[in-house]
């Protein structure tokens, strides 16, 4: 199942954050072929790329203002 919690997140490098993404979108497009509608995986799924994505623009915006000081 692909709970992430926001501290394992933390603990992630950028290369393991594209990975994780790009695992996670590939799981979601086989629970959805296979179910045919929403289900409590794919709402699970949603989420963790949800929380990756927003962690990743998080992180480039506070490296970008950094970056600008």
């Amino acid at each position: 199942m692909a709970v992430l919690k926001a501290k394992d997140i933390r603990k992630m490098n950028e290369n393991e954050m594209n990975s994780k993404l790009d695992e996670l979108k590939f799981e979601l497009a086989k629970a959805n072929v296979t179910a045919n509608r929403t289900n409590a995986k794919t709402k699970e799924i949603k989420k963790a790329i949800a929380r990756l994505i927003t962690y990743k623009n998080i992180t480039k915006s506070q490296k970008e203002e950094v970056k600008n000081k």
